[in-house]
């Protein structure tokens, strides 16, 4: 990385031309994969990346730069390339910086993990989803691992430094009877050393994708209706999180294209829904300790037992919004700017009885695990697959169904849910929007929305 006198003179040189806040970012990434596919290693390698990125502000106007070259000069010659992006008449005056380091050293650092010790575990996972039934025909599984050293500096004092360690263990089973296929799925991590593999058992979560996979194979297609929906806890909080999370972003709401624009402190959501962004949480997947503008890791509220109390906001979004930053702010690397994205968000425990959710449900589909969608942050319509899914009738599991899709928006949703139970699980993934894509948790208790539109292709059950 660089001395705080060089940071100085990059941001000296990126409001050369007016602009009223300069900032440089910049990373030097190690990275590991393995992967084994059908009992042989397909692919192990090792990465090694750095590079920088100057952003400008004139008011609200920003410009960003980046390089791969970390030189003195190659900084310099960046930073003059953002500032020329931008013409004012007030330069910012570099305020003397505060040195903060988040550095923590992983217990088991990646570079002392010999690459066996990641291929024994992939090829453990292997042999577990492979060896659950004969109907699986194919299973990938891969380790994944990432080191992190970050560097933050800005013409208003904040010259932080973070490691960043992250790990994950991911499988995909596929089941075939010859005719149709169908795909389980797991993909826990941590924000974490390679510690983090004494959390995950490979056999676990092998088999249980396998389980899935095998048991949407002879599911018959769900039918379409508009009837209750439990959704279990950990994935099934990616319908908040895609419906309602990326709705109260800065990056949308700022620029009025959120349904959630101008609601702080109104009723938006069932009085039994709150909901939280915390990127404090000690080792997990979406955590941070300072947020890619500098800014320390905080826990928001966003919804008050029903009432929206907060946005996530970034600098820029905080300009546009006249409202103070929440630790909110991230990219994927050095060659994207910045912007507001959420870290690990989940619905908050409630009190309810989560068996009685079903045992009380005339009729309705139990979501076990979600899959991809989509959805328009304008408006909260979004349409996502359920991974794993199961009929409810009198109270009871009927059949798992496949097929199935959850249909509706997102004000909508938050506002149908009657019940949240007590036992809080998370879920690991990538989320993508303009800062590049990031790690993120998604979680809640099992939940109940009252009524939401069940999409499907099967008949009467």
């Amino acid at each position: 990385m660089i001395t705080q006198d060089e940071a100085r003179a990059v941001l000296q040189a990126a409001v050369s031309t007016g602009a009223d806040f300069a900032e440089l970012y910049m990373e030097d990434v190690r990275s590991n994969n393995v992967t084994v596919l059908q009992g042989e290693v397909e692919d192990a390698g090792s990465s090694h990346r750095h590079g920088a990125g100057v952003r400008v502000f004139a008011g609200l106007k920003s410009a960003y730069a980046y390089t791969a070259d970390t030189s003195h000069d190659s900084l310099l010659a960046t930073a003059r390339a953002a500032a020329a992006a931008v013409r004012a008449s007030s330069p910012a005056v570099i305020a003397p910086f505060a040195a903060h380091d988040y550095r923590i050293v992983p217990r088991i650092p990646f570079a002392d993990v010999t690459g066996d010790r990641r291929v024994k575990l992939a090829l453990a996972g292997y042999a577990a989803a492979k060896g659950y039934s004969p109907e699986i025909v194919q299973a990938r599984v891969m380790t994944l691992d990432r080191d992190a050293d970050v560097l933050i500096a800005n013409t208003e004092g904040v010259f932080a430094r973070d490691r960043r360690v992250r790990m994950r263990f991911v499988v995909q089973a596929v089941a075939s009877d010859g005719h149709e296929t169908q795909t389980g799925h797991e993909g826990p991590g941590y924000g974490l050393g390679f510690e983090g593999f004494d959390r995950i058992d490979p056999e676990y979560y092998a088999k249980k994708a396998a389980a899935c996979a095998v048991t949407m194979l002879h599911a018959p297609a769900c039918p379409a209706a508009s009837l209750p929906v439990v959704m279990d806890g950990g994935f099934g909080g990616v319908i908040f999180h895609e419906a309602c999370g990326h709705s109260l972003e800065a990056t949308s709401v700022s620029r009025g294209n959120s349904e959630f624009c101008g609601k702080l402190g109104q009723k938006i959501a069932a009085d039994c829904v709150s909901a939280v962004d915390d990127g404090t949480l000690d080792g997990e997947w979406g955590s941070i300790h300072v947020d890619d503008e500098g800014t320390p890791a905080r826990r928001n509220l966003l919804i008050d037992h029903g009432v929206l109390v907060g946005y996530l906001v970034d600098r820029l979004g905080g300009r546009r919004m006249n409202m103070p930053v929440t630790g909110s702010s991230r990219r994927q690397d050095y060659t994207f700017a910045p912007t507001s994205r959420m870290t690990n968000t989940f619905i908050c425990p409630g009190e309810d009885d989560e068996e009685a959710m079903i045992s009380s449900c005339p009729e309705g589909l139990y979501a076990k695990s979600m899959g991809g969608g989509s959805v328009n942050p304008l408006t909260g319509e979004f349409n996502f697959a359920v991974s794993e899914g199961y009929w409810i009738r009198d109270g009871k599991i009927l059949t798992p169904v496949r097929g199935a899709t959850l249909i509706g928006r997102g004000a909508d949703v938050i506002r149908r849910i009657d019940r949240v139970g007590h036992t809080m699980t998370m879920g690991q993934g990538m989320c993508g929007s303009q800062s590049g894509s990031v790690p993120t948790n998604v979680g809640q208790p099992r939940i109940r929305v009252s009524e939401l539109t069940i999409g499907g292709k099967g008949g009467a059950l």
